[in-house]
């Protein structure tokens, strides 16, 4: 065989470049950039205009959508006073934990005028997750979904719907929700609660003045419809059903499920389902109301109202002059708001689909064990401010005790250069301080210490948390959010855990995997996860309002020995606090 010319010798071995690219590409996954301006914008809800702060004006904020593989870049610059951090709920961020986002754990605040791009890979996962602000209550306003679709000629393991269609969740006040919050700070009471629920940012017809404010789905007979539905609200988990349509859950925190039918979705914030609506096969004379309202349990008071759109099928298109008639409106029956059975069977029916494709890898060797008790408590207010409670005491939530004091600088700073000292310390408790029936007779003292203390676990260690609610103000349900990690729910039951009997029922085939769950009201749940990404991980009910009381921890997970096991450097722009 002759040689080749070089020109020829360029051509093939371009041709084998552009190839290898091409095939690197189709695995590896594309760049995409996204600018996210935070503004204020003026928004009209209820009769009333407020400023709120917005992504590039939008109220839900704009979508990402991305595929499993791909690294995502977004440009976030801060035009507002506030300081704000954003972050990507659900993704698992492997090695990227400087874009994470909660603020003083991964990164100081972006400050008025700076900008930070925060740049993470998508690795393993497809589905539904959803952004939101990091830092006070800014999420109310400053939140918008995350598509991950699979990798390109990867069908869904179900039918492939006609149409995707995004249905996210939120809490609208009139007042404004920062000073809502300080106020509660200062007086050590609850928060005033919202004056509406929103689907999609609209409150809906069932609320005053609120009629042209609705969302409407508008649906072709005979099809099937992906309704990626998200939680955004900041203190309510969620009742959602559609009038006389039955919905088939395929998905739950972007992992796949065995699929279910059911009327009814329990969502709490911080978790996403999809599920599939098959409509009728042929165009009814009704629309169906969609509606959605909370499932509360604790003795707090509570936003009692419900949210609504509606559903309309497209009507075989008539001659021209018949007038348009107003079609009858059906409800949607809902569960009571304290309906924790409804609660716990929906939930059980939620499992991981566990094939050779998609398996459920839980973790069977334990390494690490920890009983966390989960609730509310009092602690004392300094002599100079006058509290709400007993004693002058003030409201406050505790993992094992421990409210969690917010430090001065990021917690991953501090790891990651070794100056711990003054920021954090890692005496977090295993266990509680002192045992007793944690859902029975509150003790005699039920006020909580407090300090900014984490778990350090070695890398790869298999963990697992038996999460218990108590009953010291009331037994309420805390929906339990862990980043950088997916985690199973091995077991879950009422009453206080049994660590000689509960283990022998925990399901460690298909147990469901997911990043958000709900410790059961007066009950507990135990969840296993491996510690294979390096980094600091928030911990926190996903309630806001526990969360500014203290429910939160963080995990430290040390590197592994080689390089691909190691957290990197920070960026250059990481925002200083």
């Amino acid at each position: 065989m002759g040689f080749l010319s070089p020109r020829a010798l360029f051509f093939v071995l371009t041709t084998l470049w552009v190839f290898a690219e091409f095939v690197l590409a189709k695995h590896a996954g594309i760049t995409r950039h996204y600018k996210f301006d935070i503004k204020l914008q003026n928004v009209t809800r209820l009769c009333q205009t407020k400023s709120i702060v917005t992504v590039n004006g939008q109220f839900p904020g704009p979508r990402i959508i991305a595929r499993e593989g791909d690294t995502v870049l977004v440009k976030v610059v801060n035009h507002v006073q506030n300081n704000v951090t954003l972050h990507w709920h659900g993704v698992r961020q492997l090695r990227s934990g400087w874009a994470d986002g909660p603020a003083y754990i991964t990164q100081c605040p972006i400050q008025t005028g700076q900008a930070y791009v925060y740049n993470f890979t998508i690795t393993g996962q497809r589905g539904t997750l959803f952004w939101h602000a990091h830092i006070s209550w800014l999420r109310a306003t400053l939140y918008g979904p995350i598509v991950i679709l699979p990798k390109r000629h990867v069908p869904y393991p179900f039918p492939q719907p006609h149409k995707e269609v995004p249905i996210i969740f939120g809490e609208w006040w009139k007042a404004d929700t920062e000073t809502v919050i300080n106020q509660a700070m200062q007086t050590g009471g609850g928060p005033n609660v919202s004056d509406a629920f929103t689907i999609n940012g609209l409150p809906g017809p069932l609320y005053n003045c609120s009629a042209k404010d609705t969302f409407r789905l508008k649906v072709k007979s005979g099809k099937t419809y992906l309704l990626r539905l998200i939680n955004a609200a900041l203190n309510d988990e969620l009742f959602f059903s559609i009038a006389n349509h039955t919905l088939t859950i395929v998905e739950a925190d972007a992992v796949y499920v065995k699929p279910f039918k059911t009327s009814i979705v329990l969502i709490t914030p911080g978790q996403t389902t999809n599920v599939l609506l098959k409509t009728k096969q042929h165009s009814p004379n009704n629309t169906f109301l969609m509606a959605a309202r909370p499932y509360a349990t604790g003795p707090a008071s509570f936003d009692n109202s419900t949210t609504a759109g509606i559903l309309e099928y497209q009507q075989p298109s008539s001659t021209p002059n018949t007038k348009k008639t107003k079609l009858p409106l059906l409800k949607p029956k809902l569960p009571f708001f304290n309906d924790t059975n409804f609660a716990t069977n929906f939930s059980d029916k939620v499992r991981s689909l566990a094939n050779k494709k998609f398996p459920a890898n839980v973790p069977k060797k334990v390494d690490k064990q920890f009983f966390f008790t989960v609730g509310l408590g009092l602690s004392q207010c300094s002599k100079n401010q006058t509290c709400q409670g007993p004693n002058n005491t003030r409201l406050a939530a505790s993992i094992n005790n421990v409210s969690f004091v917010q430090p001065n600088t990021a917690l991953l700073q501090a790891h990651f250069s070794n100056q711990s000292k003054g920021v954090y310390t890692t005496d977090f408790p295993a266990n509680p301080p002192f045992k007793f029936n944690y859902t029975g007779t509150p003790p005699n003292n039920i006020l909580v210490t407090s300090g900014t203390k984490v778990v350090v676990l070695p890398y790869k260690a298999g963990v697992e948390v038996i999460m218990q609610d108590t009953s010291i103000i009331g037994a309420e349900s805390h929906p339990l959010h862990l980043h950088g990690f997916n985690f199973f729910i091995v077991g879950q039951g009422f009453g206080n855990y049994n660590p000689k009997k509960d283990p022998a029922k925990f399901n460690l085939v298909d147990p469901a995997e997911r990043n958000t769950v709900g410790v059961p009201s007066g009950g507990w749940v135990a969840i296993r996860f491996l510690a294979d990404n390096p980094g600091v991980w928030f911990m926190h009910c996903h309630l806001e309002v526990h969360t500014s009381w203290g429910l939160k921890m963080a995990w430290i997970v040390t590197d592994g020995k080689r390089s691909n096991q190691k957290l990197p450097p920070p960026p250059s722009d990481l925002p200083k606090c």
